[in-house]
């Protein structure tokens, strides 16, 4: 006659940094006597752990791995919970939690400023720790991505409509912390933003790009049936001055 058992208490993930000292918990219920055994993966390596045959289960954080337990009876009945991932972060200088820390989140890695040409793929990253590990929701501009839930964002073909503002924010059942904010920049493919003739004999064409402002000068000396003008030289080499002192690469050609 066998009988189920139900988990009544999952483990839950945490985000710690090395060297802390917390409990993973597992409770469940069945109609005999229960025996606990916890299983830890490191990379694709998964293992029983010697002696973990209690219900709670003491870590001190050396390293990021995977841990369920495993839950059996009198009948041979098992079952076994979540597997839950215990993220250690090695390296942490600023966003040390204080020694009061109680579990809410602490910012270990803000996303950095980005620049990123039209149709190439962007990325910011976020990571927090958190007892439990905090969940993420990115926003731009103020207005929440609905998809982008995780530490880390990701858009595979950028548009330009994704520039702007873009922080993050983790948040768990202690509370919430936001990341800096940063600017990300989507890049136009060149293309010519102003079009102007200057004289019947002088045309200026402008490229915006982002990497930098280009004018193309066209000055026309001679004509088929009109005297000699003498202005177009003029004009070039003194417009050619001018926009060089804005900041512009200047291709001057004449006739």
């Amino acid at each position: 006659f066998s009988t189920a058992i139900t988990i009544t208490e999952q483990p839950v993930s945490v985000s710690v940094p090395v060297g802390y000292s917390f409990t993973l918990r597992c409770r469940a219920q069945g109609r005999s006597s229960l025996q606990y055994q916890w299983f830890c993966q490191y990379q694709s390596d998964c293992r029983l752990i010697p002696g973990a045959t209690n219900q709670d289960l003491p870590i001190i954080a050396e390293q990021t791995q995977l841990y369920t337990c495993r839950v059996n009876d009198l009948h041979r009945n098992a079952v076994f919970s979540d597997w839950v991932k215990v993220e250690v972060h090695q390296c942490v200088a600023r966003g040390l939690p204080p020694r009061l820390w109680q579990g809410e989140p602490v910012i270990v890695l803000n996303p950095q400023e980005q620049r990123v040409e039209v149709g190439q793929p962007l990325e910011l990253q976020c990571a927090a720790m958190g007892v439990p590990a905090p969940s993420y929701q990115w926003y731009r501009n103020g207005n929440l991505l609905e998809q982008q839930k995780r530490k880390k964002l990701q858009i595979t073909h950028s548009k330009v409509s994704d520039s702007g503002t873009y922080l993050c924010c983790a948040s768990n059942s202690h509370g919430e912390h936001w990341s800096n904010a940063v600017d990300v920049h989507i890049g136009e493919q060149s293309q010519p933003t102003s079009l102007c003739c200057m004289s019947p004999a002088l045309f200026l064409l402008v490229f915006v790009s982002a990497t930098g402002k280009i004018a193309l000068l066209v000055g026309n000396n001679r004509y088929q049936h009109h005297p000699n003008l003498m202005a177009p030289v003029r004009d070039v080499f003194e417009l050619r001055h001018l926009l060089e002192h804005l900041g512009f690469q200047v291709v001057s050609l004449l006739d």
